[in-house]
């Protein structure tokens, strides 16, 4: 059998590192990860450094990778606002639309998209939230990705799967959206300063409704939509299919970390954590830590997310009804984040 070849935009952060770990378990994959740095993280892709915004070297890089069979986009440009449209959407024509026109044993391409495409950045949406909701008022760069995408692929033999994920959960260092690392290095700072842990939201944020995606899910699903045929031209939410109440878990959280329970205590964080650096590599240097999860975590999106008092709950039975049936539980999802964190020295042992 022909070894397939994945090509994974955006490998270095959190959903494209995941998928990189899945092919790798799955093996029978040539890889190659496109991404600004080098992998941080032990693997056999061969890393290529690229910056998808500048087409002329998008073409000259990426020209010799005419037996790809499969791409893997997670690329983000300029953070996660909504709005920047043209510069996602080029990320998007300068990889897969330079990789598609030369790559004739293309199969698939699956694109990862997100909460923000039913509109969870906005405030009350629809939910549950299932594929085939209509899209929200505009700019919106998933829209433009995914258009984009249906242009590229029309009237050729590949095709496209859509996975959107919600928060995602688990452990990488250096990625600002990391759904586990704001918790962790909230919770330790707490800790070490001999305070208690609050949360930093709102009573209604505290008791919204919330599914959240493991990382290794995540991972798996893509690889199940990029070899499944029925996943053709089709969209999929992944989430661990497992609802998620703050309240419900805050106390658990508390206890790992070994900090005093707090109450609830609207704060933004991007503010209490504009001094913390300082602390913080004092705890790395006291705890012998080697992998930095301060440094790079957007304090912004942690006031966003903890200040959602909105349900946000993506639906789950298309995937399940198309053949992938792995579901997480929300407790043990961040239980198992913040071990590998400890396994890794990003957090203090207990």
């Amino acid at each position: 059998m022909a070894k397939k070849k994945a090509v994974v935009v955006g490998g270095l952060g959190m959903i494209g590192r995941h998928v990189i770990s899945a092919l790798e378990d799955d093996g029978g994959w040539d890889i190659v990860t496109l991404s600004r740095r080098k992998p941080d993280f032990k693997t056999k892709a061969k890393a290529i450094q690229i910056d998808l915004s500048d087409k002329k070297e998008a073409q000259a890089k990426l020209g010799k990778l005419t037996d790809t069979t499969h791409i893997f986009y997670s690329a983000l440009a300029g953070g996660i606002a909504a709005e920047n449209v043209e510069g996602n959407v080029n990320l998007v024509k300068h990889s897969v639309g330079v990789i598609a026109p030369i790559a004739p044993k293309l199969q698939r391409v699956v694109l990862a998209q997100g909460g923000k495409y039913y509109g969870v950045h906005l405030g009350q949406h629809k939910t549950p939230s299932v594929e085939t909701d209509p899209r929200h008022l505009p700019p919106n760069f998933y829209y433009d990705q995914q258009d984009a995408l249906v242009r590229l692929q029309r009237g050729k033999k590949w095709s496209y799967s859509l996975v959107r994920p919600e928060v995602v959960v688990g452990f990488a260092q250096g990625i600002p959206l990391n759904g586990a690392a704001i918790v962790a290095v909230y919770a330790t700072l707490c800790r070490e300063m001999g305070v208690p842990l609050h949360f930093p939201g709102p009573e209604s944020s505290f008791n919204a409704f919330n599914k959240y995606s493991n990382a290794d899910l995540l991972g798996r699903s893509m690889l199940w939509m990029a070899t499944e045929p029925k996943c053709a031209n089709e969209a999929f939410n992944v989430t661990n299919d497992s609802i998620l109440r703050w309240c419900n878990i805050w106390h658990k959280i508390a206890d790992y970390f070994g900090c005093q329970k707090g109450v609830v205590m609207p704060m933004s964080l991007t503010n209490f954590m504009a001094d913390k650096e300082p602390v913080w590599q004092k705890i790395m240097r006291k705890h012998k830590l080697t992998a930095d999860l301060f440094s790079g975590t957007s304090w912004e999106f942690a006031d966003w997310n903890f200040n959602r008092t909105w349900d946000t709950v993506l639906e789950d039975v298309k995937r399940i009804q198309f053949g992938f049936h792995e579901v997480k539980d929300s407790w043990e999802d961040f239980n198992d984040a913040f071990d590998k964190m400890r396994k890794n020295k990003g957090i203090p042992a207990r």
